[in-house]
């Protein structure tokens, strides 16, 4: 993983302060979002009831049960999987910048919804892209030989012995 980018961290956190309506308390990006309270708020306002109960205070289980109850809410909301970040990751601060791609793919994914209206984060993801051709232009191709269909310039491995042998140059 790439190592932590503070500027990222602080656009993520303003875009938080925008979406929740709240100011953020003072302190460092894991620390602010370690209990997973304001996540809940969070994802609370981009698709209202997704968490039902937000532990604001309590044991250590309970506070990662915050985490775990937002990484559940963000996948329904459509967050791919392979995005989502581990748990201990926030809460043992062992991966954060995995917590920073989590909540900018979180950002990227607003823009799907139509009924969210507010502030986005990241770029503008792209719209589709149909391309039409004419049935012209699709047999322009027909007479070629590409690649895959065995021309490769005369290399052989003619001379390579068998299966396990070493190449001799």
């Amino acid at each position: 993983m790439p190592g932590r980018n503070k500027e990222q961290e602080a656009e993520i956190l303003s875009w938080i302060e925008a979406v929740i309506g709240e100011k953020l308390p003072p302190g460092n990006f894991e620390d602010i979002l370690r209990d997973g309270v304001i996540l809940c708020q969070l994802i609370n306002k981009l698709a209202p009831g997704s968490v039902k109960k937000i532990q604001s205070k309590g044991t250590n289980f309970q506070l990662m049960e915050n985490i775990q109850r937002f990484q559940a809410a963000i996948k329904n909301y459509g967050v791919p999987q392979e995005e989502i970040f581990q748990t201990a990751d926030l809460f043992e601060r062992r991966n954060i910048p995995q917590v920073t791609l989590c909540l900018y793919a979180l950002g990227r994914i607003t823009q799907k919804h139509e009924e969210w209206t507010g502030p986005g984060l990241g770029p503008k993801m792209a719209e589709e892209n149909k391309r039409t051709f004419t049935e012209e232009q699709l047999r322009a191709s027909e007479g070629q030989v590409n690649l895959q269909m065995g021309y490769n310039k005369g290399a052989t491995q003619a001379g390579h012995g068998g299966f396990g042998n070493t190449r001799h140059m």
